[in-house]
């Protein structure tokens, strides 16, 4: 075993830290934990089902007639009090609501509520000596204040990204309550803004556990093969709790009969190698190892694939060889029910269909999706694009904005480091080209790089330029990813289908490109001719001209057609055509598959 020095550990943890703490405004009373690695594979006690719950669209449960925080008596019971006995606020009389799920498809009246619910659940816990326990959150949207017992324990901004606090202190034998305030009202400082092309579902949206570990833990890990050596993994360890202190981990690999000891320095950290020669993941193989991981009484346990993944010149290269990312787009909206995908039955459904399309390859837009999705494809074989909301007009000369997608950024590289699935990072969609976007986006770029420099960068682009030979790809922000993606929309959003193949597309940049998104609106079962806007066959017709489109771009290396599902959307209130939903998607809302379905399908079939 080598042991190897890299900062990657350090900066991660320090970064999510401060991140909390800055995102808990300096006013929480916890220690402010980093992010946990691997919840799944660690024990715990749910607390998804039924909680109870208080519209409060003034925010008088937090605020007083001053418009002032009340500063004390926040939830001294399950019975909201506070200074001025505001006791219109009973959870022991409130309705109920299920986590995880958003609040608009749940209850009719909350369809288009947009401000701040309070959440509230009982339970019974037996606490033992020597145990440190988190409370983890998949994600809330889109700001949540979380309290325990009555006592603020912390807080978090960003709609889709997992965060945890200590509650060790807080926590009884016996009977115990968590509170959370939840808001989801769009804010121009917000990270996405106010302007999206997606539903702005609240509430708490994925799922809520207890963590027990001991009182040093592994908070943190990584193992991957090393870019360079396909007989070498590479790996770091970070431990943290009430009694870190330095000692011995043993990462496990019994099907390659690995079994190695690494010794924890007195940063809490170590960075390790060793060899191994793994059967590499890949679309056709996705191979998966158990991976155990001990320390101090507890035994994490993970299943990780290894693999590479390259750009050389034009190509994108998996495992040392060229390949082709036959895609698909997906929105977080469950296949099953209404609203918010989060269970792992939805990650199947999903990705099942993509595999069903002929799909090596998911562009999850344009957020990171639930945790299921990136095991599930681990699992599957399809390779994943993940993204931070980076997305049209965030306020790019604002510092604090800055922060707040540094701070998705790597909550989002640090839960899924360590699925192999994962093939690039993408840090915006669509952004209009500007210096204080070049800037804002080049500093993430620079952040994930340090963060993992094992996969490759990416952004979705819609800023090339019309010359008379066609469309030029020009968009400075494409000297700086690994990846071009290009949004393009012909035939629907600009010129006629029949035009569209015959268009030339030019880059100065001699990198790969991903078509992004192409595609076109049709309500399902609605028919005519292909030149009738709406109808499933006019949705074909620009799938036909947009491939042929494509297939003349000598660079291009995959595609990501836009969408999968029709999904909800507030900019689509078109009557009896959108009914407020988009209708790109190739599946309709009822999983029923459109013409164009068919000729993606049998498209990808060729590659």
């Amino acid at each position: 075993m080598n042991l190897v020095k890299t900062g990657w550990v350090v900066v991660l943890s320090l970064m999510l830290t401060a991140s909390l703490a800055e995102a808990a405004g300096g006013e929480s009373n916890s220690i402010v934990e980093p992010l946990l690695q691997n919840v799944s594979g660690r024990d715990s006690v749910s607390l998804d089902g039924q909680w109870t719950y208080i519209i409060d669209p003034y925010e008088n449960g937090y605020y007083n007639h001053r418009y002032e925080p009340h500063t004390h008596g926040y939830f001294k019971n399950a019975k909201m009090t506070s200074p001025s006995q505001l006791l219109e606020y009973n959870f022991d009389t409130a309705d109920k609501i299920t986590v995880p799920g958003d609040w608009n498809t749940q209850e009719e009246r909350l369809y288009l509520y947009e401000g701040t619910v309070w959440y509230n659940k009982n339970f019974r816990f037996n606490k033992d000596r020597d145990r440190n326990y988190l409370l983890y959150f998949g994600a809330v949207n889109y700001k949540a204040i979380v309290y325990v017992n009555g006592n603020k324990v912390g807080e978090h901004e960003g709609g889709f990204t997992s965060f945890n606090f200590d509650i060790t202190g807080f926590l009884k034998d016996g009977d115990n309550f968590v509170t959370v305030k939840v808001d989801n009202r769009r804010e121009r400082n917000q990270v996405p803004t106010v302007n999206t092309d997606w539903w702005n579902y609240g509430g708490i949206t994925r799922s809520v556990s207890i963590v027990s570990v001991p009182s040093a833990y592994v908070s943190d890990y990584r193992l991957q093969l090393d870019p360079n050596d396909p007989n070498t993994l590479n790996g770091s360890l970070v431990v943290s709790g009430t009694k870190a202190r330095p000692g011995k981990a043993v990462i496990a690999i019994p099907e390659l009969g690995i079994k190695e000891t690494v010794r924890i320095n007195d940063t809490s950290s170590v960075a390790f190698s060793f060899n191994a020669k793994p059967e590499l993941w890949s679309p056709q193989t996705p191979k998966l190892y158990d991976v155990q991981i001990s320390y101090n009484g507890e035994t994490i346990r993970d299943r990780i694939g290894f693999r590479t993944i390259k750009t050389n010149g034009e190509d994108i290269e998996l495992n040392g060889r060229s390949v082709f990312l036959k895609g698909i787009s997906i929105h977080e909206e469950s296949p099953l029910t209404s609203g918010r995908a989060w269970s792992e039955e939805d990650a199947r459904t999903l990705l099942q269909w993509a595999k069903e399309l002929g799909c090596n390859f998911v562009r999850l837009a344009h957020y990171p999706h639930n945790e299921h999705m990136l095991k599930v494809a681990d699992e599957m074989g399809l390779m994943v694009w993940s993204e931070i909301p980076v997305y049209w007009t965030v306020l790019f000369d604002n510092n604090a904005v800055y922060k707040k997608a540094e701070q998705q950024l790597g909550e989002m590289i640090h839960r899924d480091i360590n699925r192999a699935s994962v093939i690039m990072w993408s840090m915006a969609n669509e952004t209009p080209s500007t210096e204080a976007r070049l800037s804002f986006i080049s500093s993430l770029i620079k952040q994930a790089r340090e963060l993992d420099d094992t996969r490759l960068i990416t952004a979705a682009m819609d800023t090339q330029s019309t010359t008379k030979n066609g469309i030029l790809i020009d968009d400075p922000l494409a000297s700086e990813v690994d990846i071009i993606g290009v949004n393009s929309y012909c035939g629907w959003y600009v010129s006629e289908a029949t035009k569209c193949a015959g268009l030339k597309w030019e880059s100065e940049y001699h990198k790969p490109i991903i078509m992004s998104e192409l595609g076109a609106g049709a309500l399902q079962g609605l028919h005519g001719e292909s030149n009738e806007r709406w109808t499933e066959e006019f949705q074909a017709s620009v799938y036909v001209h947009n491939l042929e489109m494509v297939d003349n771009m000598t660079a291009l290396r995959g595609l990501s057609p836009w969408i999968l599902k029709d999904f909800r959307s507030p900019r689509r209130p078109l009557k009896h055509v959108q009914d407020f939903w988009n209708r790109k998607g190739l599946v309709s809302e009822k999983g029923i598959r459109k013409k164009a379905w068919y000729v993606l399908r049998d498209y990808y079939e060729t590659k």
